[in-house]
């Protein structure tokens, strides 16, 4: 259990302590309160020492916690606790300190799904909450990388409803290198994103194999009133385990790539890694020679090829004759 669900619990078992006139509860018997409502939620809870109380309590009294207005009163050698105002409770206050930046926090990730159709309701809610709890920042500090005259956008929505109600699609699909769109039957599994573009992912009947789809290239989704339920069979987290991008060849095995990364780049290439396989070979005065475990795909040669002189391919053959051919190809354009 998070940390943060844990002192949730713990306040709200607090909380109904202190708001009940009819039972007196020291220390003992707020630790039992804790206890219980933390067991009621995870079996498997260690529960919480008397330590752990006092310091609820102190956070509760604060002004950055709930401002609660909890006493103690002497009796005999005891003292319980009780909430002077027993009409108060944390569940009627504001937001304290804490609780408005992890709002904040949360709006500013909501601010990614910004001018998506079906999640217009993120714009109400945002404003509706920056209004009631006075979180709107006057300056803006933070923007995600999103490229908003992206084509496409508009067909995320049905894909994404038919995705989870597992609705068989037919769809036109309009490839660069062909005049005239495509049409398919397809089973959508998977929405990715990559290099700020959505990528559809399904399983094609007519080529029995998964598709990738664009969603720039759609131009027609239809739903044909049929269900699947193979899903489960696909993994897309292994799906894409061997590639950087979107582009995947499950009959082609991951090749070793060495490449000699520059001093100067070294060490964006350290803190920003090329894949999750990277590993260092060896390292000298000319820079860092790593190892990637990957398939060899239009990404990567793309990815490789921007970083110019400032990386050379040791291996493999075919990833350095693709790198020196693009290479010739740029250089006959300034000649």
């Amino acid at each position: 259990m998070s940390t943060n669900k844990n002192a949730t619990i713990r306040y709200q078992a607090l909380n109904r302590c202190f708001r009940n006139p009819g039972r007196k509860y020291y220390i003992d018997d707020l630790i039992e309160a804790c206890n219980d409502s933390l067991l009621d939620i995870d079996s498997s809870s260690t529960g919480i020492k008397r330590r752990q109380v006092f310091d609820d309590i102190k956070f509760m009294r604060d002004s950055q916690g709930f401002d609660a207005p909890i006493e103690s009163f002497k009796d005999g050698k005891k003292v319980f606790y009780r909430y002077s105002d027993l009409s108060f409770s944390i569940n009627n206050q504001p937001l304290n300190g804490k609780e408005a930046e992890q709002l904040k926090e949360a709006l500013l990730t909501l601010s990614r799904f910004k001018g998506i159709p079906q999640f217009e309701w993120v714009d109400e809610i945002k404003t509706r909450l920056e209004a009631s709890f006075q979180l709107k920042s006057r300056e803006k500090v933070i923007e995600f990388e999103e490229n908003q005259y992206l084509k496409g956008k508009e067909h995320i929505g049905a894909l994404y409803d038919s995705i989870i109600n597992k609705q068989i699609l037919e769809i036109k699909y309009h490839p660069f290198n062909r005049e005239e769109p495509i049409q398919m039957v397809l089973k959508p599994y998977f929405l990715k994103q990559y290099n700020s573009r959505w990528f559809l992912f399904g399983f094609n009947e007519d080529l029995k194999t998964i598709s990738n789809l664009p969603l720039d290239r759609i131009t027609e989704i239809k739903d044909i009133n049929k269900h699947f339920t193979d899903i489960d069979i696909w993994d897309f987290e292994e799906f894409f385990e061997d590639v950087v991008g979107v582009t995947v060849n499950k009959n082609v095995k991951p090749s070793k790539i060495l490449l000699q990364i520059s001093k100067n780049l070294w060490p964006y290439i350290e803190s920003k890694p090329i894949h999750g396989s990277q590993k260092i070979k060896s390292k000298d005065s000319e820079g860092v020679t790593i190892e990637l475990l990957l398939q060899i795909n239009y990404e990567l040669t793309a990815v490789i090829f921007a970083f110019g002189e400032n990386v050379k391919v040791l291996a493999p053959e075919e990833l350095k004759t693709s790198i020196k051919n693009k290479a010739e190809a740029l250089l006959k354009n300034y000649i």
